[in-house]
């Protein structure tokens, strides 16, 4: 066990680094982050940042050497800096899971070839591949860059090879994937924690909604079947069994109107959706990062109220800045903010936990708010 006053490093700097660094420093660890911005979210409040880039051999080496373990802010980290912190201590989750999900394609390969229920994919490298994938698919599918560099950039949704041909030119004709279009009831995400021991502590399962490919709302507990559930939260956990994960783990599901679960995307790192847990569970998605990173078994999971959790993009400051006096007025929202100094179109700023007695009063409460929340 790596108990406190240790210290943690963490390669990469933004709002997930920035609450796993709260997260670490009420739990008594020290936090180091390596990221090149000078105004990273995570930065400004560590204890030590080494502003360089995620490739600078010097600075990797000045990380793995004052931390007693690492781990990756996201999976977008190149897998060669992954590696050269490992020969440092150790580096969790490991670089090699973390590998499987830095591409669309090798993540659902690999998930095909384990037997994980997934929609139809095909590997587009070009333009003669597409129009055969989009033969197969009956001239509709949804055409994704193999490896983007963050989430949900690069999709076109497309519904004849032209468009098909558009999008592809329009990525730079890089690798693609073309995934089959089904009819989606509900978009769902599992959250659990893996100890090193293979000790497993797993979040209610979350509904979200998503709005021009970014998520907009997340819902806990989510409005589906008990056995849904039951079934999305045995996927997630044999997923992590067979990863013999060890880390704070994020599985998406695409529910279909029958009941069927098809795992969209996997994430090896505390997940935009389990932001509410930070307010409404015993112990954070973030502290659970901290834990299994220390090797220190999971925290209870448990949900203590139902909550809505908003995402605020940087649209909302189109116009000056939010009014947040309608936020401190309502004394069951929970404003987290990331510390980023400039609002961009689609740049996520922070989010508001909503709690109340029952979903539908937090959703009607999150809806009164973001009304009348722009300036």
């Amino acid at each position: 066990m790596i108990l406190p006053d240790s210290t943690l490093g963490m390669i990469g700097g933004g709002q997930l680094g920035r609450m796993f660094t709260i997260a670490a420093r009420s739990m008594g660890y020290r936090v180091t982050i390596l990221d090149p911005d000078p105004h990273s979210p995570a930065g400004s409040i560590a204890d030590q940042h080494i502003k360089s880039d995620f490739n600078d051999h010097a600075a990797l080496d000045m990380l793995g050497d004052c931390s007693a373990v690492i781990t990756a802010e996201t999976e977008s980290i190149p897998l060669e800096s992954l590696n050269r912190l490992q020969q440092h201590c150790k580096v969790r989750p490991s670089p090699g899971t973390i590998e499987i999900t830095q591409d669309r394609l090798r993540e659902k390969t690999w998930l095909d070839e384990h037997d994980f229920s997934t929609v139809a994919f095909y590997t587009v490298q070009g333009t003669t591949e597409l129009e055969e994938a989009m033969d197969d698919l009956d001239q509709a599918g949804i055409l994704k860059v193999a490896r983007p560099r963050f989430p949900g950039q690069g999709q076109h949704m497309v519904e004849s090879l032209d468009e098909a041909v558009d999008a592809f030119q329009a990525m730079g004709e890089q690798s693609c994937i073309l995934e089959e279009r089904i009819f989606v009831e509900k978009r769902l995400s599992v959250i659990l924690a893996r100890g090193i021991d293979g000790d497993t502590e797993t979040y209610p399962v979350i509904e979200n909604i998503y709005r021009r490919g970014l998520l907009e709302t997340s819902i806990a507990p989510a409005a589906i079947d008990g056995n849904v559930e039951e079934n999305a939260l045995e996927i997630a956990c044999e997923l992590a069994d067979e990863l013999e994960y060890c880390g704070v783990l994020a599985v998406e599901f695409f529910l279909t109107a029958d009941g069927e679960l098809h795992i969209n995307t996997i994430a090896p790192r505390p997940h935009n959706s389990g932001h509410l847990t930070v307010d409404a569970c015993v112990t954070s998605q973030f502290e659970q990062q901290v834990r299994t990173l220390c090797g220190l078994p999971p925290g209870d999971a448990q949900l203590l109220s139902p909550v809505v959790m908003v995402n605020l993009m940087g649209d909302l400051w189109n116009k000056g800045e939010p009014r947040w006096d309608v936020v401190f007025r309502e004394p069951q929202a929970l404003l987290h903010l990331y510390g980023k100094r400039k609002a961009r179109a689609r740049r996520k700023m922070g989010h508001i936990n909503f709690l109340s007695e029952d979903t539908d009063r937090a959703l009607e409460l999150a809806e009164g708010v973001r009304n009348t929340l722009a300036p």
